[in-house]
């Protein structure tokens, strides 16, 4: 076998390979690799076969289509691919807790030092909480002043 046939193979099969690599790795690199050796493949195969030179290149952009097709069809309903995509229906799920807008204005406790972030104990509920940027020690009375979806936003209350 000449070095142009055997350069045409190992372009062509390493070409397959990082395409197919790529669907576990993402990240656009190897599958621009294997579709460069694809590309590569093409020209060793004119080279290598001055005959069937287009053939060649035809046949390499449906075996890859094919592929492709196959691989969108098949791949999601094997156990690698149910564990690799998302099958749940996620369109009951809930944004943000019910209820924290009432919060706005009550006064509670923090349970944990805020740094900013913490818990507080707001009626009787455990509420995650943050400040803006000041530090509240652990038991100090906490005022929520703004609720933004599932960020509750306190700050210490002075004693005074």
């Amino acid at each position: 076998m000449a070095f142009s046939q055997q350069l045409f193979f190992i372009f062509l099969i390493s070409g397959l390979l990082l395409i197919g690599i790529e669907i576990f790795v993402p990240g656009g690199v190897v599958g621009v690799l294997g579709a460069l050796a694809l590309v590569g493949a093409i020209i060793a195969g004119f080279k290598a076969f001055p005959d069937l030179g287009i053939f060649i290149a035809v046949g390499i952009l449906l075996l890859v289509g094919l592929v492709m097709l196959l691989w969108i069809r098949i791949f999601p309903n094997t156990a690698i691919g149910k564990r690799m995509t998302v099958s749940k229906n996620l369109s009951d799920a809930k944004a943000a807790q019910s209820g924290l807008a009432d919060l706005m204005g009550k006064t509670g406790e923090a349970v944990t030092d805020l740094r900013p972030a913490g818990f507080a104990t707001i009626e009787s509920r455990r509420i995650d909480v943050v400040t803006r940027g000041e530090m509240v020690r652990r038991g100090a009375t906490v005022k929520v002043v703004a609720v933004e979806g599932n960020r509750v936003v306190v700050t210490g209350v002075s004693a005074a």
